[in-house]
């Protein structure tokens, strides 16, 4: 059965199947494509010659994915972002590009196809690595602050070597392509360029990427209001294609590649009130398309030449991760991520990418890349990426293990203790430890991080290197002598570790700890904090105070409601913490969800202002609270 509804039907069969089982096993939706590709084509031969065809139209998934990364990249972004970004980020391409040419070159590969595979392998796949970074936790580590830097300048790089790349055309392959006689493949060609002098071409290429600029700029606004205005999703979400798909032909018709001209346009209109609307329509047809054209590369892999060269290409494909695992941690050493985070860096960014699928098949397009080869580089690009989930798992076994107990025996000597200790000097720990500073008291600040304690000791801040969670620094911090411990760390099960370990060896010490939600601030009172501050909740009750005040209240019955709101979610939060257990559903704990309403009516209340709600018998006003009350109400915010 050939049929199309049939066809449908199998790819987005393999496709949710093969994805839902690659996200479980932790190897990416990516990964999840190429699998179900494999499985309906080379496996299972499900279908056949129109994956070609398919990849063709597929392709515009990547067009849309730049688009898309153009917005994201608001130019002021860019410009904060700029030592990274061009230092790091540029030498790893460079370098990258150049290490692999070289290595091509010995193999026998003439200069252009040495460049071409030079670009092809210096790309790392965005999606993998972003994806496994968050879900274990990385992305605000500098290894991974690094890695997002360095994918981020590798997606912007993927513009100017697709307009490159045509240049490196060998004509050999060009003549092959049109069947020998060039004439043959001039009718199907729609070009605005074709038969011009080179400076005409060149003016009429300037002025496309101007008339892209401008249009964006001046022109996108008033046309998406007035198309706003008509009040029809479909039709804003039908202009959001037109204006890529028009893009994208413009481009084509002047000879340059469409993801440059929908790459500037993103950039453009970055900065649009429009930009997250433009977003969501594109993504699920990006997302589809995307998928769709891993799918067919998946099915395109020729397994028969992978029996064939099955040493060839494992030989290469561990070469190139070698080289640029080696590139990678010259890098880290340049630019001083120390630890783990050098080893994160290099050994995550160490496989080729998604956009590797995408250069090679636009270099056999251009005639830059001979078939051949190209089939090859595909089985690499594909094989480093199936062997990326190993990568991460040899970070997490071997070699976080190894700098840990490096750690232990290179952790700073604490000699001089102090009243306060405060575990990790993020944002929130920097806050604390300041104002307690500016206020006399002598604080004892303990980080992992040794860029983080290098760099503070140059303003003065007494800082000790050390995993807070390690027993033995804690007593060599002064747990026993010390009268209040700050957790300021943002993993939660290691700061419910030190708040546990530090309520069993010293009772009377007052803990204050950092917690991400509300279920964290469960399992830390739980633990035995005294004090537990929620990331987001002063920030958030003073931005609704600042509403309430845009509102036209008074800003005394603002600030009024204000402590009202705190002091009762502080009571409820107390009334609450006893009834939350961990084995059970928050949805399906009936008797927390009963006292949650019961709190919420109070709450109700107390802010529409039946004082006899809180028990208040008088008003305080502005005057301070009495010592008495202020201890009855142990600060959970």
């Amino acid at each position: 059965m050939n049929s199309l509804i049939f066809q449908a039907f199998i790819y987005l069969l393999a496709a949710v199947i093969s994805v839902l089982v690659a996200k479980r096993l932790g190897l990416g939706s990516v990964l999840g494509y190429l699998i179900a590709g494999i499985i309906i084509g080379p496996a299972l031969h499900l279908v056949g010659n129109e994956t070609q065809d398919l990849q063709h139209f597929a392709e515009f998934g990547v067009v849309m994915m730049l688009f898309l990364v153009g917005l994201e990249l608001q130019p002021r972004a860019l410009w904060e972002m700029r030592s990274k970004l061009l230092g790091l980020g540029g030498l790893q391409v460079i370098l990258t590009s150049l290490a692999v040419m070289g290595f091509a070159m010995l193999l026998g590969q003439v200069w252009s196809v040495a460049l071409t595979i030079g670009f092809i392998f210096s790309l790392s796949s965005t999606a993998i690595v972003l994806q496994t970074l968050g879900e274990k936790g990385l992305l605000r580590s500098s290894g991974g602050q690094a890695s997002f830097s360095v994918l981020l300048f590798q997606d912007i790089a993927v513009i100017p070597m697709l307009a490159f790349i045509p240049l490196l055309a060998l004509p050999d392959l060009a003549r092959h392509a049109l069947g020998g006689n060039p004439e043959e493949g001039a009718p199907h060609t729609l070009s605005l360029v074709e038969g011009l002098p080179g400076w005409q071409v060149t003016l009429v290429t300037l002025f496309a990427v101007a008339f892209v600029i401008a249009a964006g700029h001046y022109l996108s606004r008033p046309i998406f209001r007035l198309i706003a205005k008509a009040k029809l999703r479909e039709i804003f979400t039908a202009a959001a294609l037109l204006l890529i798909i028009g893009i994208a032909l413009l481009m084509t018709v002047v000879g340059l590649s469409p993801a440059l001209g929908t790459f500037l346009a993103g950039v453009v209109l970055a900065n649009s009130e429009f930009r997250h609307e433009l977003e969501s329509d594109i993504e699920p047809f990006k997302g589809l398309l995307l998928g769709l054209f891993f799918i067919t590369v998946g099915a395109s892999i020729d397994f028969a030449l992978l029996y064939a060269e099955v040493w060839t290409v494992l030989g290469i494909t561990l070469g190139v991760m070698a080289l640029k695992a080696i590139v990678l941690l010259g890098l880290a050493f340049v630019f001083k991520l120390r630890g783990t985070d050098r080893w994160l860096f290099a050994l995550g960014l160490a496989q080729a990418g998604e956009f590797g699928f995408v250069l090679i098949s636009f270099t056999v397009q251009s005639a830059v890349l001979p078939p051949a080869l190209a089939a090859v580089l595909l089985l690499v690009v594909a094989m480093s990426m199936l062997l990326t989930p190993a990568l991460f798992i040899i970070f997490d076994k071997l070699i976080v293990p190894r700098f840990n107990r490096q750690q232990e025996d290179e952790a700073d000597e604490i000699t001089e203790p102090g009243s306060v200790i405060i575990a990790g000097l993020g944002r929130f720990g920097q806050i604390v430890n300041r104002m307690l500073l500016a206020n006399g008291y002598k604080t004892i600040v303990l980080d992992h991080q040794a860029d983080v304690i290098d760099g503070l000791r140059k303003f003065g801040v007494r800082s000790f290197f050390g995993d807070a969670s390690r027993p033995d620094l804690l007593h060599s911090a002064g747990l026993h002598e010390a009268k209040v411990l700050v957790v300021a760390i943002d993993d939660p099960d290691r700061a419910i570790e030190i708040v546990r370990h530090a309520r069993r060896e010293n009772p009377h010490i007052h803990i204050i700890a950092r917690a991400y939600d509300r279920t964290t601030v469960y399992r830390l009172y739980e633990a035995g904090a005294h004090d537990i501050v929620r990331e987001m909740f002063d920030s958030s009750v003073r931005a609704a105070g600042y509403a309430l005040k845009g509102l036209g209240m008074h800003p005394y019955d603002v600030e009024k409601s204000k402590a009202v709101f705190v002091r009762q979610d502080v009571r409820g939060m107390r009334k609450l913490a006893p009834l939350w257990k961990e084995d059970v559903a928050v949805f399906d704990n009936k008797e927390y969800i009963a006292k949650a309403k019961e709190i919420a009516d109070l709450l109700e209340k107390a802010m529409l202002g039946d004082r006899s709600a809180l028990g208040d018998k008088a008003e305080r006003g502005w005057t301070p609270p009495d010592i008495a009350a202020e201890q009855l109400q142990k600060n959970i915010d």
